[in-house]
């Protein structure tokens, strides 16, 4: 039978739950559990059972043996080292009471705020320098105060209208479209890699402090499989192509929003309020923002669904093989849902729309167009909704549902009586403990994975600040913000709303790193892209330097004067081709007046709509840049993770002089045994030669004594 509880406190190692059944002898639940206790009681692991009104607690309470054979096979001394005799910090006292995992992720996230602070400082600095040139910008000024006609944006409804319409829009693009975007971005590059190789050193010095720099943990459940079932095969490796196609379906998918994007400000532009037909676009790019959000929060729970399936379809062979499996599956996924539409904007949307006369159409609908300021901000009210919403109203959601649940099942506890089991009476009693199992079985669930959705909410975020950061100088600051918040909501979630997860040994963050890493390399080509290709950096320099009024030696006029302008290319009517592609209606202005020619935005002759020297000027300027920014940038970052080294030198040291010290104890270990085998030598006439390795093989092993393992110490 089993163990009653005491009225005192007692500790468990494990705590299991269970429903309690009416019948017991018909319930095959009942009779399944039971046999599950019966084997563990065979392992000599001491089981506690309370009953309550609907549950049944069991506590275990594993034999100090199991922890030697758990410390001897791993060759690790310090394996279940004390926590106490630590300096106390915040830490330390995590890493006692939640395990190394937890305590890395709170060190990890503690560290990643800190480093946003100078790269939210840098960005506030590039939003402030475009903010002050606002009045004294010809390119702001030339748009606002144009007289010049635009093509209409799409078909049907669509109409022409003047680009001082877009005055607004054109100065919020030079908030962030400006000379000093360049050296943020590069900036944002070269600090990603600090802020990798930072961690390293500084994930060193804890877990070498802690003792577990050399854990292994494939080893360790290798181990534990074979003190649970000394006859344990090996689980081989397997490789599954139905998983290989269901992970292109599902990134598939996630480029669903570029149909909406194409179709909604075609439709939007047909409604009949005014105002939205007159900013289809800017509805369309607002409506498509949104939509992101909300098919991310579904696609997350898609996405975690399928990569929990495909992970049981593969049968990796540990644990630690199928989480790296997870992380990797679920961040592809993830990563595609969260950047695909972003990616479109970014680099393909206003450059394969074609021209009037002939434009480019998919099923029917017009390709959407860039801004005569450029497609950069685009990008950037797309990522501030994301970012904005993603964060905040995640913070809300996550902390806000534990606490109602919690609130909730508090309310229906019922700990007035419990049962304590003893020879199967019966006896009624005050039990203090379950009190405190009900209240914590009552939290919000754990289980293995939850940890995971820490880490890929901050990674994603990781990916915003850093992969478009030319397009949102901004997001730094908007993370630093989050940080400051996600850390202490985590913690009062982790503490006082969920259940207290299995304390687990690490000694690092995972796969996670590797995955750090791939999008610090990522970062540098989507920065470089974006500038080079989606931002008008590079046709403003071309323009500066060979077109503009300085190139041609005028003087008392900003070198800038004339630029809009001149990235317009114009349209007649009298063209046929053009004809086709826009009505008659559509050529008329908002008083009536009709118009035979229009602009657009585009570096094509007004004869037959081929493209100029200019054209290919620019787009050869711009392929330089970016295969110079990324060599510069690639170069710096080589650099700067060679400069800082993964292990501090104390680190380094203090791993010396253990290894030393190991040594020398094996050592006199080995000398002891040999001698003590001399000694037996003497007195055998015909002695059995073996090594010192032997002798201390056999001095080391287990022996049967009295059924029980015991260990041999030996005075040094």
């Amino acid at each position: 039978m089993y163990k009653t509880v005491e009225a005192t406190q007692r500790t468990f190692d494990y705590v299991l739950v269970a429903d309690k059944a009416d019948d017991d002898d018909d319930d095959v639940r009942v009779r399944k559990q039971k046999a599950f206790i019966q084997v563990l009681q065979k392992k000599n692991i001491e089981v506690t059972t309370i009953e309550n009104d609907d549950k049944l607690f069991f506590g275990l309470r594993a034999p100090r043996e199991i922890f030697e054979d758990y410390t001897y096979l791993l060759k690790v001394s310090d394996s279940c080292n004390c926590c106490g005799d630590e300096k106390s910090n915040i830490t330390q006292a995590t890493r006692c009471y939640f395990g190394e995992k937890v305590a890395l992720y709170y060190l990890w996230l503690s560290w990643y705020t800190k480093m946003l602070i100078p790269a939210a400082v840098l960005g506030i600095v590039l939003f402030l320098y475009g903010l002050a040139f606002f009045k004294t910008s010809p390119l702001i000024k030339e748009v606002c105060e144009s007289n010049i006609t635009m093509c209409p944006r799409c078909d049907k409804r669509c109409t022409v209208w003047k680009l001082s319409d877009t005055c607004t829009y054109a100065k919020v693009s030079h908030l962030f479209d400006n000379e000093g975007t360049v050296f943020f971005a590069m900036f944002m590059a070269i600090w990603a890699t600090l802020f990798l190789e930072l961690w390293k050193r500084t994930r060193a010095k804890y877990v070498s402090k802690w003792k577990v720099y050399d854990w292994c943990e494939e080893e360790e459940e290798l181990i534990l499989e074979i003190m649970s079932n000394p006859d344990c095969q090996a689980n081989e490796f397997r490789h599954s192509y139905f998983r290989s196609t269901l992970l292109m379906l599902i990134i598939g998918l996630a480029h669903a929003l570029v149909v909406f994007r194409v179709v909604a400000a075609p439709l939007l532009s047909e409604g009949k309020s005014e105002f939205i037909k007159d900013h289809a676009n800017t509805v369309a790019l607002i409506l498509g923002a949104i939509l992101h959000y909300v098919t991310i929060q579904i696609m997350t729970r898609v996405n975690r669904w399928v990569s929990l399936k495909l992970c049981q379809i593969e049968k990796t062979n540990s644990f630690a093989a199928t989480e790296k499996s997870f992380t990797i599956k679920m961040f592809t996924f993830q990563f595609f849902t969260l950047f695909s539409s972003l990616f479109y904007v970014a680099f393909f949307m206003g450059r394969i729309n074609g021209h009037p006369g002939n434009y480019v159409r998919i099923a029917g609908w017009r390709l959407e167009e860039c801004h005569p300021s450029g497609c950069l901000t685009d990008l950037f009210i797309q990522m501030a909704i994301i970012m904005i919403l993603k964060q905040t109203l995640n913070n809300i959601f996550e902390f806000t549902v534990p606490w109602l649940k919690n609130c909730f099942s508090r309310s229906n506890i019922k700990c007035s009586r419990c049962n304590g089991n003893e020879d199967g009476l019966d006896k009624p009693y005050n039990n203090y403990e379950l009190q405190d199992w009900l209240r914590n079985y009552h939290l919000a669930p754990t289980n293995a994975f939850s940890l995971f959705n820490e880490f890929l909410e901050m990674v994603v975020q990781f990916s915003f600040t850093t992969i478009f950061v030319a397009a949102f100088p901004l997001a730094p600051l908007l993370a630093l913000i989050n940080n400051i918040f996600e850390i202490r909501l985590d913690a009062i979630k982790m503490v006082h709303l969920e259940r207290r997860v299995v304390p687990r040994k690490t000694n690092d963050i995972g796969v996670w790193t590797k995955v750090l890493e791939a999008i610090g390399v990522l970062a540098v080509i989507a920065n470089g892209l974006v500038i080079g290709v989606s931002s008008d950096f590079i046709p403003r320099l071309v323009y500066r330097y060979h077109y503009g009024p300085c190139a041609n030696g005028i003087t008392n006029t900003h070198c800038m004067e004339g630029y809009i302008n001149d990235t317009l290319s114009m349209a007649y009517m009298s063209h046929e081709a053009v004809e086709k592609d826009f009505g008659f209606e559509q050529m008329k202005l908002d008083n009536k007046i009709n118009v035979t020619e229009c602009s657009y935005r585009d570096y094509r002759t007004n004869e037959d709509y081929s493209l100029t020297a200019q054209f290919w000027l620019v787009l050869a300027v711009r392929f330089a840049f970016v295969i110079l920014f990324e060599h510069v940038v690639v170069v710096c970052k080589f650099i700067a993770a060679w400069f800082v080294p993964d292990n501090p030198m104390k680190v380094k040291n203090d791993r010396l002089y253990d290894k030393l010290s190991r040594l020398k104890k094996e050592l006199r270990l080995i000398h002891c045994g040999t001698n003590q085998h001399y000694i037996k030598s003497m007195s055998d006439p015909n002695p059995g030669l073996k090594s010192a390795a032997d002798v201390t093989a056999a001095w080391l092993k287990p022996q049967e004594t009295s059924g029980q393992l015991q260990y041999m110490n030996h005075p040094l």
